[in-house]
C-alpha cells in the first residue's frame, strides 16, 4: 500500500499549474457540467414521459418521480463507502459513470415507441416493455449519480495542496458554477428536444431525443475525466473505513455502559472509551467526522424549503404569463435559480465576502451557512405574501360537502327563477350549496337538479325549463372550455388533434393562450371560431340551435367568462427566487467546502455522502409536514415552513457558535509522530491492524499523501 501511494503522490508533483490552479481541475469541472446537464435534462422531462408515453396518472408519476430523486440522494453513501474503503474515488468515479452511462442509454431506447408499435398506430403495444426499460434505466441512473456525487467534489479537492487553500475555495464556487451551467442549459434544451416529433412509423413527441442527448453528454463526460488520469493526485483508499468508524463508535458505547459506575473516572470524550481496543489516530478521525454530523442535524430544513422551487413553478400556473409587453411562460420559471446562481457566485465569491473582510467581520463558513438558512426563509416569507394576493384573485371552489351551481339565460330575455329568488338577464354567480338535490322553479314548473359534491356546474336556462346541465372540474391554473353543442346540427368540434363526436359536452384543458375551435357537420362544412384566453380562466362556449354555417358562421356562438384571467404577474416570484438563491451560494457552496476541509483524510467522500443525506431528510420532511400540517391555504404553509428554519436556524446559530474549527491534518500528523512502541501495545486486541500500521508510517510519507 505505501508503494502505491508514493507512486501516486509523483503523479501529483509531476502535475501542471496553470495561474495557481491544477490543471487536471479542468476535467473535472468539464465533467460536472457533462453530467448535470445529463442529469437536469433527463429530469426536466421525465414526469412529462410518465404522464403522456407511459400513461400514467398524475399520482402515480409524482410519487415515482420523488422516489426516483430521493434515491439519488440516498445512493451516495454508497458511493462514498465504496471510494474511500475499497476502489478509491478516481475509479469510483469510472466505474459508476458507466453504469450512469448505460441507465441514460437504456432510457432513450425505452422510449422509442416504435420498438412495439407492431401496428404503426403511434402508440406501443407492450406497455410494459417501455415500463421495465425505464425503471431498469432510472435505477442505473440513481446509483451512477449519486454514487458520484460526493466523490467528484472531495476528488476535485485532493487535487490542491496544503498551500493552495485559497484556490480551493475558488474551485468549490467553479463547481457549482458548472452544476447549475449545466443545468441551465439542460433544462432550456431538453424540453425543445422533447417538443420535436420523430419516428419510424409515426411521428410522434421525441422523447428518444430528449433522452438520448442526456446519454451523449454522459458519455462525454466519462471520456473527458478519464482523459486527464494523467494529471490527477489519488489518494489511495483507506481500507474498509466505514466499517472502522461504526465498530469504534459501537465499542466507545459498549466500553461506556460497562464502566457506567461512578468509580470509574471519567473521560474527556465519550469516544475515548474505545482507547482499550482502538488506535487513538482513529479515535480522532471519528471524533472529527462526529463533530461535522452533529452540526448536520439542522440542515435539511433548508433542502425542506429549497427543494420546493419545483413545485414553485408548477404553483406559476397560478400567476399570469404577460403584463405590459413582458411576457413569462410557467415552465421558463425554473430557469430563474440556475441563472441567478451564474450572476450571483462570482459576485458573492469576488465582491461580497472581500468587502465583509475588509470591514473586519469574521464571517465563517458556519456564519455564512446561518446567513443563508435565513434568507431562503424569508424567500418562503415572500411567496407567502405573493400567495394571499393570488388567493384574492381566485374564484372560491366549493369544498368536499359543497357543490357550486352557476345558472346561464340562453333566451334574450330576464327569467325569474326560484331556487334562491332572481332574476337572470344572463347568467347569475355561482351558488354554494350543501344538498345533493335542488329544485328549480321557473314558470310554475319545477325542475329536480343533482348536484355533485367538491364540483362546479353549469345549467343553461330557456323559458321552456332545463336545456343542459354541466358538471366542471376546474384547476385553477388551466386554461379551461365546456363546449356545448347541438348534435343535430353539427357532427363534431375539434380543437387541435383533440376530436369527439360521442358527447354534447367536451371540456378542453390547455396551456397555450389562444385557441380555435373548427365545428364540422356531416355535410363537409366548416367553421372556425378563435378565442383568446387569459391565463387561469375557465370559459363555456355554446352553439346555438340558430347556429348556421356561413360566412358569419361565429357570430352566434355564445361566450360565458365561468373564471377570471390571473392578473397577478409571474415575474413576483422573482424576489422569491433571488433570496432562495443567494441563501443557496451562501449555504450550499460554503457547505462544500466546509464538509471536506473539516473531514479527516480517509473520509471526505463519507461526509460529502452525509452532507447530500441532508438533501434526502429534507425532501422526507417536506412529506410529512405538508401532511401531517393540512393546512387549508397555501400562504399558511410557506409561513409554516419559514418559522420551522427560522427556528432551524437559530439552533443551527447556537451550534456553531460553539464549534471550534480544526485542521485534520495538523491532527493526524500529531497522531503519526507518537513512538512506536506505544502504538505496538496498540495492536494487541486490534482488528485494525492496517489502519495502525499506517499511522506508523514516517511523517514525510504520510504528508505526501494527504491532502
Amino acid at each position: 500500500m505505501a508503494d502505491k501511494e508514493q507512486g501516486r503522490t509523483k503523479k501529483s508533483k509531476s502535475k501542471v499549474d496553470c495561474c495557481g490552479y491544477p490543471l487536471s481541475i479542468f476535467f473535472i469541472v468539464v465533467n460536472e457540467f457533462c453530467e448535470r446537464f445529463s442529469y437536469y435534462g433527463m429530469r426536466a422531462v421525465l414526469v412529462l414521459y410518465f404522464r403522456y408515453f407511459l400513461r400514467w396518472d398524475d399520482d402515480l408519476a409524482t410519487t415515482i418521480y420523488h422516489t426516483f430523486v430521493a434515491l439519488c440522494y440516498l445512493t451516495p453513501i454508497l458511493g462514498a463507502i465504496v471510494a474511500d474503503s475499497w476502489l478509491g474515488k478516481f475509479k469510483t468515479i469510472v466505474y459508476l459513470s458507466i453504469v450512469y452511462t448505460i441507465g441514460q442509454v437504456v432510457m432513450a431506447v425505452g422510449a422509442i415507441h416504435d420498438i412495439t408499435d407492431t401496428n404503426q398506430d403511434g402508440t406501443p403495444d407492450n406497455m410494459t416493455f417501455h415500463v421495465s426499460l425505464s425503471m431498469v434505466g432510472l435505477f442505473l441512473i440513481a446509483v451512477g449519480t449519486g454514487g458520484i456525487k460526493p466523490c467528484v467534489a472531495a476528488f476535485g479537492g485532493d487535487q490542491f495542496e496544503d498551500h493552495q487553500e485559497k484556490q480551493r475555495s475558488t474551485f468549490f464556487s467553479i463547481f457549482y458554477l458548472s452544476i447549475n451551467a449545466g443545468s441551465l442549459l439542460s433544462t432550456i434544451i431538453t424540453p425543445i428536444l422533447r417538443a420535436q416529433e420523430c419516428g419510424i412509423n409515426s411521428q410522434q413527441k421525441c422523447y428518444p431525443l430528449a433522452f438520448g442527448v442526456p446519454a451523449a453528454l454522459m458519455a462525454v463526460a466519462l471520456i473527458v475525466f478519464i482523459a486527464g488520469s494523467s494529471m490527477y493526485t489519488k489518494a489511495a483508499p483507506k481500507h474498509n473505513v466505514m466499517l472502522q468508524v461504526c465498530k469504534c463508535i459501537g465499542f466507545a458505547i459498549k466500553n461506556r455502559f460497562k464502566h457506567r459506575s461512578s468509580a470509574y473516572p471519567k473521560r474527556e470524550h465519550w469516544m475515548d472509551w474505545a482507547n482499550e481496543k482502538y488506535d487513538k489516530l482513529l479515535i480522532a478521525q471519528v471524533k472529527m467526522v462526529l463533530k461535522v454530523l452533529f452540526l448536520y442535524i439542522p440542515l435539511p430544513m433548508f433542502w425542506a424549503l429549497f427543494d420546493q422551487k419545483c413545485s414553485l413553478a408548477l404553483k406559476s400556473f397560478s400567476f399570469s404569463p404577460s403584463q405590459g409587453g413582458f411576457v413569462v411562460q410557467p415552465d421558463q420559471m425554473q430557469t430563474v435559480n440556475p441563472i441567478l446562481i451564474l450572476v450571483m457566485v462570482p459576485i458573492v465569491d469576488s465582491v461580497v465576502y472581500p468587502l465583509i473582510k475588509k470591514c473586519g467581520l469574521n464571517f465563517t463558513p458556519l456564519k455564512r451557512m446561518t446567513v443563508g438558512m435565513f434568507l431562503a426563509g424569508l424567500a418562503f416569507v415572500a411567496a407567502a405574501l405573493v400567495q394571499i394576493q393570488i388567493d384574492d384573485t381566485l374564484p372560491k371552489f366549493p369544498s368536499h360537502s359543497e357543490a357550486q351551481v352557476k345558472f346561464l339565460n340562453m333566451e334574450n330575455n330576464p327569467l325569474s327563477v326560484s331556487l334562491f329568488t332572481m332574476s337572470l338577464q344572463s347568467s347569475g354567480n355561482y351558488l354554494n350549496l350543501n344538498t345533493e338535490t335542488a329544485t328549480v322553479a321557473m314558470n310554475g314548473s319545477e325542475f329536480m337538479l343533482s348536484l355533485i359534491k367538491g364540483r362546479r356546474q353549469t345549467v343553461l336556462l330557456d323559458s321552456t325549463g332545463i336545456l343542459e346541465s354541466v358538471s366542471d372540474e376546474i384547476a385553477a391554473r388551466d386554461l379551461t372550455f365546456t363546449l356545448i353543442y347541438h348534435k343535430a346540427l353539427i357532427n363534431h368540434c375539434a380543437l387541435g388533434s383533440q376530436r369527439d363526436s360521442s358527447s354534447v359536452e367536451h371540456r378542453f384543458s390547455l396551456m397555450r393562450c389562444r385557441a380555435t375551435f373548427t365545428i364540422l357537420n356531416g355535410e363537409g362544412q366548416t367553421c372556425n371560431y378563435s378565442i383568446t384566453l387569459g391565463f387561469g380562466s375557465s370559459y363555456t362556449l355554446i352553439i346555438p340551435s340558430i347556429f348556421s354555417f356561413g360566412p358569419d358562421c361565429w357570430t352566434t356562438i355564445q361566450q360565458v367568462e365561468d373564471i377570471k384571467p390571473n392578473t397577478i404577474h409571474m415575474a413576483w416570484q422573482i424576489p422569491q427566487y433571488f433570496l432562495m438563491t443567494v441563501g443557496e451560494v451562501v449555504f450550499s457552496v460554503t457547505g462544500l467546502e466546509f464538509s471536506y476541509s473539516q473531514a479527516p483524510s480517509n473520509m471526505k467522500s463519507v461526509l460529502q455522502a452525509g452532507w447530500l443525506f441532508t438533501v434526502a431528510v429534507g425532501n422526507i420532511i417536506v412529506l410529512i409536514v405538508a401532511e401531517a400540517g393540512q393546512l387549508p391555504e397555501q400562504w399558511a404553509e410557506y409561513v409554516l415552513f419559514a418559522s420551522l428554519l427560522v427556528c432551524v436556524c437559530i439552533i443551527f446559530s447556537i451550534m456553531a457558535y460553539f464549534y471550534t474549527y480544526i485542521d485534520p491534518a495538523e491532527i493526524e500528523a500529531k497522531f503519526t509522530e507518537q513512538n512506536p512502541e506505544d502504538k505496538e501495545e496498540k495492536k494487541k486486541g486490534l482488528e485494525l491492524g492496517n489502519m495502525s500500521s499506517l499511522a506508523a508510517e514516517k511523517p514525510e510519507q504520510t504528508k505526501q499523501t494527504k491532502i
